[in-house]
């Protein structure tokens, strides 16, 4: 019966022992011979709590019974001795302890973001970004905080109550059977307590998930917020989730503290009976008080970690909420492995072509419908259309961000998906119409394009990128800090600073992302010029909804409902009156600007006739 419970608790799981069972053999393991130290530290400490308790007794006879000056002398010598013994105890086992704790939490937390950043993006796509902080902080303490618990338990409390019970029943058998007269009682109090708890934990974790993601967005889309005069909507979010991370808060309290007023009765019963039994045994019987009093402080001295030892299984059962939450994101397969077992993408001539691609990101939605197209090497390409149409996708492809569900996308004819990701990415260098910056300096954000670039390369990227001169214009130059999201700088300059990255970087494909959108005049010209450069002998691929931008490209792809549409060079595909012509003069026309643009682009087609 006790082998069949046994085995169905640890075979479920997401039950505490079955989780306890895998923190040990996991993490705990790891760090036994800390473990070890510090239990050994502990029975240092528990011997002397003891030690105290059985010497207090003899103190009292020496003094009062037999008045043993030079004995009394002695023991008290070997009290302080004692309490130093166990100061340096406590001391010890708190640093390792405390070691052991960091330790633990510095290692779930490299787990947990190295899970992170082996998930595709589908998976990041279906998750807030506050989740991951929350189930970062909450889950790797939550793991740390039971096992300093159990160990806590194990050592501390229980050795002291070991310690200290032997103490009793040495002086007085009988008595300490009053000592444990409320103990199944406590036992029986925990068990509703802890599931309540269990549930209040989950609904606790869920607000303050919920305020983290408030906060983050408020202060991430602060422009916005201010704009559109949200404050007071984002305000009710925030107070309401506050409020019930509040009430559950309270109601934690509430219930992880209710056994204090059984247990409290229940020792008050106690320590009345054994006053009672005790002090008739002194007063009735004649007996020596100091086996009395040795009897009350070993008692009194248990009665602290008895009530952590009843208290332990309410808190670890809580804690046990944040294990699940961190077992639960380490668990899941990774998305996107890494593929160490394929080779290494070599590009010699960077051409790439999709051959009959097709994928969609929801059932029954296709992006991507038998596509296929060539980008020719060391040319630029043009992807151009109306939203929606794949542009964006069929960067995500090449950048193998998601894989075709049919079809193949071949670089130098070679099947991508048989060469390693990392090697693939490795061999581009892609600048987003959001040029994202890490928080930083100017000279960190350029550097991470490639490992191990030097001064000199930075210098000579933020050069090519139209970016050295506003930098030294700066009084900490390349130092200078970019801020969040590189709020510091603008957007010509966050724009110039991701073109010197891909500079720094030297791949042989290049992608562009609306690299000059939302720009003013001059900062657009100062930057085409640099990817003019960026592009000059690679393989360039570029997404433009401002179709004046690429009309100097080799090719230009029309990407529409899933498929190419149309495919040539800016003057044979206003030539022919196509989907192209029509999207150039409808652009134009509505920049106010259509006819003399028209007409140079007439001119250009008579020209070439």
């Amino acid at each position: 019966m006790l082998k069949s419970l046994l085995g169905r608790f640890f075979r479920d799981p997401d039950g505490s022992l079955a989780l306890i069972g895998r923190l040990l053999r996991e993490q705990a393991w790891q760090q036994r011979r800390l473990y070890g130290i510090a239990f050994l530290m502990m029975a240092v400490g528990a011997a002397a709590t003891a030690a105290t308790a059985y010497m207090i007794g003899t103190v009292v006879n020496q003094a009062y019974i037999y008045k043993n000056f030079e004995t009394l002398t002695l023991l008290c010598v070997t009290i302080i001795l004692i309490f130093a013994a166990k100061g340096f105890a406590m001391y010890g086992q708190a640093a390792i302890m405390a070691r052991i704790s960091n330790a633990l939490v510095a290692a779930n937390q490299r787990r947990v973001f190295d899970k992170i950043i082996r998930q595709n993006m589908a998976y990041f796509s279906g998750h807030h970004s506050a989740e991951f902080v929350g189930r970062l902080n909450f889950g790797t303490s939550s793991a740390s905080n039971v096992l300093n618990q159990i160990a806590n338990a194990a050592g501390r409390d229980l050795l002291s109550l070991v310690g200290l019970i032997g103490v009793m029943i040495y002086q007085d058998p009988l008595m300490s059977v009053f000592a444990f007269v409320g103990g199944p009682l406590a036992i029986l109090s925990m068990r509703k307590i802890i599931r309540r708890g269990r549930d209040i934990v989950r609904t606790q974790f869920g607000g303050s998930l919920l305020i983290l993601e408030t906060m983050q967005e408020t202060i991430q889309g602060i422009k916005v917020v201010k704009a559109f005069t949200m404050e007071e909507r984002l305000r009710k979010r925030m107070f309401d989730s506050i409020a019930q991370v509040e009430a559950a808060s309270n109601k934690l309290a509430s219930v992880a503290n209710r056994n204090s007023p059984v247990m409290e009765t229940l020792g008050g019963l106690s320590i009345a009976l054994i006053l009672f039994y005790g002090g008739y045994r002194v007063l009735k019987l004649g007996e020596a008080p100091g086996q009395f009093i040795s009897f009350i402080a070993a008692f009194l001295l248990a009665y602290e970690p008895a009530k952590r030892l009843s208290r332990l299984n309410i808190d670890v059962s809580n804690a046990l909420v944040g294990v699940r939450i961190l077992f639960d994101l380490i668990d899941t397969p990774d998305t996107e492995p890494a593929n160490e077992n394929k080779p290494p993408l070599d590009v010699t001539e960077g051409e790439i072509a999709f051959e009959k691609v097709s994928f969609r990101y929801r059932a029954n939605e296709p992006v991507l419908d038998g596509m296929s197209f060539t980008a020719n090497a060391r040319k630029l390409t043009a992807l151009v259309g109306p939203s929606g149409g794949g542009k964006t996708t069929i960067f995500n492809m090449i950048l193998r961000f998601y894989d075709p569900e049919s079809g193949r996308m071949v670089i130098d004819g070679i099947d991508a998906s048989t060469r390693s990701r990392q090697s693939l990415r490795e061999q581009i260098a892609y600048v987003g119409q959001d040029a994202y910056l890490f928080n930083g300096t100017i000279r960190d954000n350029i550097a991470f394009g490639r490992d191990g670039v030097g001064e000199e390369q930075i210098i000579a990227a933020a050069k090519a990128a139209y970016a050295h001169d506003f930098i030294m214009s700066f009084p900490k130059g390349y130092d200078a800090t970019v801020g969040e999201h590189g709020g510091n700088l603008s957007a010509g300059q966050r724009q110039r600073v991701s073109i010197a990255r891909a500079f720094v970087r030297d791949t042989p494909i290049i992608l562009l992302d609306e690299a000059t959108a939302s720009l003013d005049t001059e900062s657009e010209r100062r930057i085409q010029e640099a990817l003019a450069r960026l592009s000059e002998g690679r393989t360039t691929i570029a997404i433009a909804h401002r179709l004046n931008t690429i009309t100097h490209a080799d090719k230009i792809l029309v990407v529409e409902g899933g498929w190419i549409a149309e495919q040539g060079r800016h003057a044979d595909l206003l030539r022919k009156g196509g989907r192209y012509a029509h999207l150039y003069r409808i652009q134009f026309r509505d920049d106010g600007d259509a006819r003399p643009r028209e007409a140079a682009a007439d001119h250009e087609i008579s020209a070439e006739m």
